[in-house]
């Protein structure tokens, strides 16, 4: 169960560095392929909007990253709950106000690790 609680956590932290990319460097071209709802041309004008969405993006993968050096099990696993916490309000407010396939793309994913790191406690 430990092992699996951290493979879990590391992919969120993954799918959220990815996130950083595509929202701060990628905007103009992953962006667009991902966000086929929104006109073409607001992709430039929204540039620095997204960079910022990215950065926050980065936070949630470095607190998550942090949890796999953090040498007490408990504090570990305090922190690992917060930021799954944090990604699971994200992607559910990100449901509702832009996309309900973000539920299903960063919520889920936090929800079913958040599970599996509170069976393991």
């Amino acid at each position: 169960m430990e092992l699996l609680s951290k493979i879990l956590i590391g992919l969120v932290a993954l799918e959220h560095l990815y996130i950083l990319y595509f929202e701060m460097f990628a905007w103009e071209t992953i962006g667009k392929k991902t966000f086929r709802s929104l006109p073409a041309d607001l992709f430039t004008p929204t540039k620095g909007l997204a960079a910022n969405q990215g950065l926050y993006n980065g936070f949630l993968a470095a607190g998550l990253i942090w949890t796999f050096f953090i040498k007490d099990r408990e504090w570990s696993s305090n922190i690992a709950i917060f930021f799954l916490t944090c990604v699971v309000v994200a992607g559910t407010y990100g449901a509702l106000t832009a996309s309900k396939k973000i539920f299903v793309t960063q919520a889920v994913p936090a929800i079913i690790a958040l599970i599996v790191l509170l069976l393991k406690n």
